[in-house]
């Protein structure tokens, strides 16, 4: 702690309490989560591997599965091993410039996550609803400038409000109930009016979340009305396998998200708010791969010759 000119005491490091439970209780979760991180980058790397060394995967939808897979290792790796340290310890404190870095970079890769998924659902949309003219459209230099698109935007519009952030003034208390540096705790511990920090949070929020989101109800509205059309059941039933995983993998992220920060506070514990984030931070990198792999014919068959191929 140190004094500013107008005598008051300024923050220069949180203290995180992440879970608060008995030991044994602790030691079972630190034990769990850590084996979900390391399943999560090996099942991550593995979509990756195969997506990249398989010919039969170059195409724009594993191209962006891939992408996501990317995401999906940072992010987990920007919040799991600081929590794994606050559970082994019971809590924790963190520099006020770790927690800053640690709250831009969760949320650039939240934001690039959400542009990414609305990009996934329109290439879906183009190739159920437009097929003849989906190679023309999704061409791999379309696929790229929409992956590097969907990250800038993120990181960029991320950086706006946390310079924002750091223009407010924390005196004091520095405690932080959660296992992670997130927005609506930090802004609860500020000296300072947050008000402005949280309408360029609002704004941002209607790019980064509204927009895909407007983006995959119209998309998945239009491939619902296509695949009806499809005269056999064999027919509807192999457009709709192309894009189900996708369609789990949305639904899951999105309904966390707004579960902790467009429910009202006051209708939720604290308790279920932290289990939530643990659905977006940490099961929903390893839920994407698995779905994907699981739902995925071209995937689970490139997968297998792998095998055999090494058994061999």
């Amino acid at each position: 702690m140190a004094l500013d000119n107008i005598n008051k005491t300024v923050v220069t490091e949180f203290i995180m309490l992440g879970f608060q439970a008995g030991n044994k209780i602790r030691i079972v979760m630190f034990i769990l989560l850590l084996l979900i991180y390391c399943f999560t980058i090996l099942m991550n790397l593995l979509a990756i591997t195969l997506v990249s060394t398989s010919k039969n995967l170059h195409t724009p939808m594993y191209f962006f599965i891939s992408n996501l897979s990317f995401i999906d290792i940072l992010l987990t790796t920007v919040i799991v091993p600081k929590m794994l340290h606050v559970l082994l310890h019971q809590r924790g404190t963190i520099a006020f410039s770790d927690c800053m870095t640690q709250l831009y970079f969760f949320a650039s890769l939240e934001a690039s996550e959400c542009l990414l998924l609305g990009v996934m659902s329109y290439d879906r949309y183009v190739a159920i609803c437009n097929p003849l003219r989906y190679n023309s459209i999704m061409t791999h230099r379309c696929c790229v400038i929409l992956v590097v698109t969907s990250c800038l935007v993120g990181f960029c519009i991320t950086l706006n409000f946390i310079l924002s952030t750091l223009m407010l003034n924390f005196c004091g208390p520095n405690i932080i109930d959660h296992f992670f540096c997130d927005f609506i705790p930090i802004l609860e511990l500020s000296c300072s009016d947050p008000h402005i920090v949280r309408m360029e949070i609002i704004l941002s929020s209607i790019i980064v979340i509204l927009i895909p989101l407007t983006i995959i109800i119209f998309s998945y509205i239009k491939i619902i009305i296509t695949i009806l059309r499809i005269p056999s059941s064999t027919g509807r039933q192999k457009a709709f396998s192309t894009c189900s995983s996708h369609l789990i993998v949305v639904s899951i992220f999105f309904w966390s998200l707004f579960g902790v920060y467009v429910l009202p506070t006051t209708e939720k514990t604290l308790s279920i708010s932290k289990i939530l984030s643990l659905l977006y931070t940490v099961f929903t990198p390893l839920i994407n791969p698995i779905i994907y792999s699981l739902k995925n014919n071209d995937i689970k068959k490139v997968l297998h010759d792998r095998v055999h191929r090494n058994v061999r």
